[in-house]
């Protein structure tokens, strides 16, 4: 069994021991996973009204520097927008306007709108996570993250998160590791 302290207070099982806490795109992708891989990544149910990083971390006593945040970005050129996922640790912000700006080669990079970003990753407002996304979505993760031992995530619903190794989120389908995404 996988010890995952940086949940702080809560108790963790593996993730797909609970598929009903696992956003339905999360569960899909996690079950693609090499089975050594799922093993590393569990699931803590937590209080849906909790789930933004600074409650949660307040509630359940897991530390800020131990979560990753995910946002969506949207970056357009003309008339063609481009998404892509930045994971970066919480105590940072993405450079959305520099680095993945030119990573998705657009004039203007901008979070997305909300209802976009929950529609097409098919998870909730809150526990979007870079597990499950789109195919097509590059996935930027900070080195931070790559090189934590282990950090907290979204599941794809707000009543839970995830505890995964940093390694296995660069691991990711369309992962890409950038150093100084998070500023």
């Amino acid at each position: 069994m996988v010890n995952w302290p940086v949940l702080g207070t809560l108790s963790a099982v593996p993730a797909l021991d609970r598929p009903d806490l696992l956003g339905k795109p999360v569960l899909t992708a996690l079950e693609a996973l090499d089975p050594a891989d799922a093993a590393l990544v569990g699931v803590a149910e937590i209080d849906p009204d909790l789930a933004d990083t600074a409650a949660f971390c307040e509630a359940y006593g897991s530390p800020l520097d131990g979560s990753a945040n995910c946002v969506v970005v949207a970056g357009r050129r003309g008339e063609e927008t481009r998404y892509a996922a930045c994971l970066v640790l919480a105590t940072t912000r993405a450079d959305v306007n520099g680095l993945v700006r030119k990573r998705l080669n657009a004039r203007k990079a901008s979070f997305a709108p909300m209802d976009d970003a929950v529609s097409l990753a098919g998870m909730e407002y809150g526990g979007i996570t870079p597990v499950g996304l789109p195919d097509d979505w590059p996935i930027l993760v900070d080195a931070a993250v790559a090189a934590a031992d282990a950090v907290v995530i979204g599941s794809g619903i707000r009543g839970s998160k995830l505890a995964l190794p940093g390694s296995l989120a660069a691991r990711l389908v369309n992962a890409e590791v950038v150093e100084g995404l998070g500023r």
